[in-house]
């Protein structure tokens, strides 16, 4: 038995140690390669690499220069094949195989074959097999003395423009301002830094780049050709010069600021959010507004070509995609009308939305103030960007037309289309109120609704649309109840409002008591509104009672029904009424606006925010507006912070003078 077991030892040894002594074979040794470099592990793969081929380059050559070809090229879905041979082969000292390599780059696909060469070498006692390898297992064709070259054909941005094509955000130009050394005396330095707002070491940096030049021409800083106040100082400073260079241009200022944005050079999370998408860190990007929303259709898609430049002067291309200049997009905005609107909102922190209340074209987005799109696109630094916000307290980088504000008595149309569609009131429902303040019972506590008229005894819907009557809106509200009143304010399109620049939807709130309930029926409450929304649920009471769904890119389908006889004919007859009453009625609320040769229906808000009932809070005041003779142009308005009681009256006149001038 023990000589049984001791003759399996032996031959069991025999056997391992011939297994152990199995030279490599290449077709293995050349696989291990392949998975390296599919891994992309250059540096493991420089051990692979024969000594005929290290001493032509070293390993952080070998590295560097892979890492840098496969990185500037955007090198993705690398894919090298080889196929183990199926039968066994002899190889006495040097071995070929052929392989295949695909992968994507920033200019497209490229694919190759090539034959890869394997020598057999003795190393520390040991013999493997390594690759003779050279750079034509980066490309074949690429030489020890040729040179990738890699070019971009920059695309054209897209221009935005208004219904009649004017340009709002187009490709133009700019003045870059610099120096010639040579020319400059002691002060130029100190000088500059204060007129562009540069340090000293900025400047200084500059001009001490290894190519400057004592005759040469240094660029500082881009400023905006039309600054005639700047040039003038500028030019009086000895050396400086100046030549034009394209430049994102936005010829209507702060006016579109809000609505267009403007684009910006891309930042290093810019290029870390948007790896794989072609931007290099000389590009530039959409930041805020539409130049942001639009970014694709905008930018377009550069053209790319990667070649190999031979030494002998001819080219081999290896990729190559063509330009893809940006797209145009057409908005439905009159950015004349735009004009009117920003001027009535000068020295006036608000918003406003104009539209076409028949085709739902949305003709002015308007957020007031504005910014300098233009000082942004030309590199405002972030110290300039918060001067500016300490010396203005209005927030004129605040974009509220996206925004969601308390809309006070612009909201009883709703509550009385609502209310009236839900068969809770009728055209001439009839509340006795007697007081200047109300609650249904005792369960209230202190907490009652106030009303801001004389009005005494019978009062119906026409009296409290004209009046606007909180007390009777709150009743309206209550007799729904909580969860028809919401239904149909979901019908109107609270909480959800597609469009084509992201708004917020108006909202709803939780209305989780009847004070709630009772505040919500004339807007206040949580109740919040968008100032488009807002413009867009007034549409029934001019289209038979059909709401209308507001559009903003001139390719929309215009006149969509965004909710099909929300009210019957006769309910948008009978609040279109009420509402050109509110105007022309001696007791209205908006009759200041009231003109025999220029009709106007509307309706007037003033929202308070406050943190209790009885306390002072800041007022917000509201007005919507549009002939109802001629419905063509809907206003809806808010002006924040009116003072002195003012409340609606500054938010009317600015939309009647709109109105006046677009009739002029």
């Amino acid at each position: 038995m023990k000589k049984a077991i001791i003759l399996m030892t032996l031959i069991l040894t025999m056997i391992l140690a011939g297994c152990m002594s199995k030279d490599p074979t290449p077709d293995e040794r050349f696989s291990e390669y392949v998975k390296l470099w599919n891994d992309q592990k250059f540096d493991e793969m420089y051990d692979y690499l024969s000594t005929k081929a290290k001493e032509a380059i070293t390993k952080e050559e070998f590295v560097n220069r892979y890492n840098k070809i496969y990185q500037d090229l955007e090198i993705d879905k690398l894919d090298v094949h080889f196929t183990l041979p199926e039968e066994e082969a002899e190889y006495e000292e040097q071995a070929e195989f052929p392989y295949a390599v695909s992968m994507e780059s920033i200019a497209g696909p490229i694919e190759f074959d090539h034959q890869a060469a394997l020598v057999k070498e003795k190393r520390d006692d040991n013999t493997n097999w390594y690759l003779n390898w050279d750079t034509t297992y980066i490309f074949p064709e690429l030489e020890a003395e040729d040179k990738i070259n890699f070019d971009r054909v920059p695309a054209v941005r897209g221009s935005i423009l208004d219904r009649r094509g004017n340009g709002l955000a187009i490709n133009g130009t700019a003045m870059q301002v610099g120096v010639v050394p040579e020319k400059m005396d002691d002060n130029t330095v100190s000088k500059l830094s204060k007129l562009l707002n540069m340090s000293e070491d900025q400047i200084n940096k500059q001009l001490n780049a290894s190519w400057v030049k004592p005759n040469l021409f240094v660029p500082l800083k881009n400023i905006n050709k039309n600054d005639e106040a700047l040039k003038d100082e500028l030019f009086k400073v000895s050396g400086v010069t100046s030549m034009e260079v394209g430049a994102r241009e936005y010829p209507y200022g702060e006016d579109v600021s809000h609505l267009v944005g403007y684009v910006a050079k891309v930042t290093a999370d810019d290029l870390e959010k948007n790896q794989g998408k072609g931007y290099t860190a000389n590009d530039y990007i959409g930041k805020r507004g539409l130049e942001q929303v639009y970014e694709e259709r905008l930018r377009g898609t550069s053209g790319v070509k990667i070649s190999i430049a031979k030494a002998n002067g001819s080219e081999v291309v290896l990729a190559e995609k063509p330009v893809e200049d940006g797209e145009d997009v057409q908005l439905t905005i009159d950015v004349v009308l735009q004009q009117q609107i920003y001027d009535q909102l000068k020295g006036k922190a608000g918003t406003a939305a104009a539209i076409d209340p028949v085709t739902g074209e949305t003709l002015a987005l308007v957020s007031a103030p504005g910014f300098d799109p233009n000082a942004e696109t030309l590199g405002m630094t972030a110290a300039e960007r918060e001067q500016i916000q300490e010396e203005n307290p209005m927030q004129p980088y605040l974009n509220r037309f996206r925004a969601t504000y308390v809309p006070g008595s612009v909201m009883k149309p709703i509550t009385a289309a609502v209310g009236l569609n839900a068969g809770k009131i009728k055209l001439d429902t009839v509340y006795e109120i007697t007081e200047k303040q109300w609650q249904p019972d005792k369960s209230w506590g202190d907490y009652k609704v106030t009303r801001y008229t004389n009005l005494v005894g019978d009062v119906d819907l026409e009296k409290a649309m004209i009046y606007s009557d909180n007390i009777y809106f709150a009743r309206t509200a209550l007799e729904m109840g909580k969860d028809e009143f919401t239904a149909g304010l979901k019908q109107f399109g609270f909480e959800e409002m597609e469009y084509a620049y992201p708004i917020e939807a108006s909202q709803i709130g939780k209305m989780e008591n009847d004070m709630l309930l009772a505040d919500s029926g004339y807007g206040q409450g949580h109740i919040e509104m968008n100032i488009l929304h807002l413009a867009a649920t007034y549409t029934p009471f001019v289209n038979d009672g059909n709401l209308i769904k507001p559009i903003l890119l001139s390719e929309e389908e215009p006149n969509q029904v965004w909710v099909e006889n929300i009210v019957s004919p006769e309910v948008a007859k009978g609040i279109n009424s009420m509402l050109t009453k509110v105007v022309s009625d001696p007791h209205g609320t908006a009759h200041v606006a009231y003109r025999k040769d220029l009709p106007l229906a509307g309706k007037t808000g003033t929202a308070e925010i406050k943190d209790k009932q009885g306390a002072k809070g800041r007022e917000l005041g509201w007005f919507v507006g549009y002939n109802p003779e001629k419905p063509d142009l809907l206003i809806s308005m808010m002006i924040e912070d009116v003072q002195d009681g003012a409340g609606s009256r500054s938010a009317i006149t600015s939309v009647q003078n709109v109105f006046i001038a677009e009739k002029e």
